[in-house]
């Protein structure tokens, strides 16, 4: 069991996917923007940090450098839903800024999970 860090601002999303982590066998640890998730983070470091692009507050690449820096060995899995093809280019800046792992909403969840397990093992 891996301990997830989940920072996504659609509540109805970051429900869903909790709930699929959580029957994955994974204890998931809930914020909804990125301030929020760094402060979590730097309380209690999670084995993987899935975070949503596009949020208020603190959006996603803001949150991604600024976990990086202060923990570059941080695992991290960015999602985004940007809208058809909008969400490749933050896709790209994320993989640029050295995330394990991208999706793009929506996302088959199968293949989600086992990404998931892939990231945690060091496989990706």
């Amino acid at each position: 069991m891996a301990r997830v860090l989940l920072i996504e601002d659609d509540n109805n999303f970051r429900k869903m996917l909790k709930m699929t982590l959580t029957q994955a066998g994974h204890e998931v640890v809930e914020a909804s923007d990125g301030g929020q998730g760094i402060d979590l983070y730097r309380r209690q470091p999670a084995d993987l940090v899935i975070t949503d692009i596009i949020m208020p507050k603190k959006e996603g690449t803001e949150t991604i450098i600024q976990l990086k820096n202060e923990f570059p060995d941080v695992k991290i899995i960015a999602i985004s839903g940007g809208g058809l093809n909008k969400s490749n280019g933050y896709l790209k800046v994320a993989d640029i800024l050295g995330v394990d792992r991208t999706f793009s909403k929506p996302f088959d969840i199968s293949e989600f999970l086992q990404t998931v397990d892939a990231v945690l093992a060091g496989d990706e």
